[in-house]
């Protein structure tokens, strides 16, 4: 399937006084025409830098895009000029932000949040994007979407908010979403009816996704495709199944030994990944991951792994890879 959405090298660093942070450090990925698809990582790892560099956002001066090639439909977003970025965003990529708080106006309403991008896209009068709005809120779930209209963001729930950003994001019908960490203020109910919503918009749509979060148990239902991120780089990226069935990155197998599992005894601990993500202005050599892993070797120590394909559609940042399926007690 032809891609929607190709990312190929990216490199989005920051200029700061302590060295040179590489937020994002050549990373590759594809998103087809209705696909759902997930970047996987602690806080820190690149995630948000990706997204946000898809969409021309990466704070400046100190923020730049360094390298790489970012096609959308064809056309390389990074040689498009402000004006020409400006009318895809939110027309053709929308993106829904971690937390909605924040992410939207708290002096307009609701109502004027959702036709302001509806107006600001050309999708009509006045009076027609008001009936837009009703429809998009419907559509979410809202109740009494007419009187939610007129309220501001501090009088709706965490649910609710985030409802209304996927309403903004479907606002212009977009072919792809960028959902940063989209459930992560929410209890677990509410995040299992976000994502059931998204899930079904989507398919109605034939909206791409991208998902963003630090939960491999959020995106399990959900995703298609998973790339896992570390210290700025993909390290592993599979189907969704198989990430799961036969995980091959020593730091993937720990985020999954941090998720509870229903197969294992109440009594059962978790496995938690010990130490602390590195320093990106101040990489360990050889794998990044290498001072926290314990299936490290001397070569994992010298010598930075490349992505490289272990199995079939499965790639693997680590020299151990193979060995790792027939090493572990999963």
């Amino acid at each position: 399937m032809a891609g929607l959405l190709e990312v190929r090298d990216l490199k989005t660093y920051f200029f700061t006084s302590q060295g040179v942070v590489k937020a994002v450090d050549g990373v590759s990925y594809d998103v087809a025409p209705g696909e759902t698809v997930a970047l996987v990582g602690e806080s820190g790892c690149g995630k948000t830098m990706s997204a946000l560099s898809i969409m021309r956002l990466v704070p400046k001066p100190q923020g730049a895009i360094t390298g790489g090639e970012i096609y959308f439909q064809g056309r390389d977003l990074l040689q498009l000029n402000e004006e020409e970025m400006r009318r895809i965003r939110g027309a053709e990529i929308a993106m829904i932000f971690q937390e909605p708080m924040t992410s939207l106006n708290p002096v307009l309403t609701i109502g004027r949040q959702i036709t302001e991008t509806l107006e600001a896209h050309g999708a009509g009068a006045k009076e027609e994007a008001t009936e837009r709005a009703l429809e998009l809120l419907r559509m979410v779930g809202i109740p009494d979407p007419r009187r939610r209209l007129a309220s501001y963001p501090h009088q709706l729930s965490g649910g609710m908010r985030q409802r209304v950003m996927i309403a903004i994001a479907l606002s212009c019908k977009p072919r792809l979403i960028l959902a940063d960490e989209p459930t992560t203020a929410l209890d677990v109910t509410i995040q299992a009816q976000i994502l059931e919503l998204m899930r079904d918009l989507s398919r109605q749509f034939g909206v791409a996704l991208l998902i963003i979060t630090h939960n491999l148990g959020v995106v399990a239902r959900y995703a298609d495709r998973v790339h896992v991120m570390y210290a700025g780089k993909i390290i592993e990226s599979a189907s969704s199944r198989e990430i799961y069935q036969n995980p091959r990155h020593p730091y993937t197998l720990g985020l999954l030994r941090s998720v509870p599992r229903l197969d294992q005894p109440r009594k059962a601990k978790l496995d938690p990944i010990e130490g602390q993500p590195p320093d990106l202005w101040n990489l360990p050599p050889g794998c990044s991951f290498s001072p926290r892993c314990r299936f490290a070797i001397e070569r994992c120590r010298g010598e930075v792994p490349p992505l490289r394909e272990v199995r079939e559609g499965h790639h693997s940042a680590c020299w151990v890879a193979e060995s790792l399926g027939q090493r572990v007690n999963r």
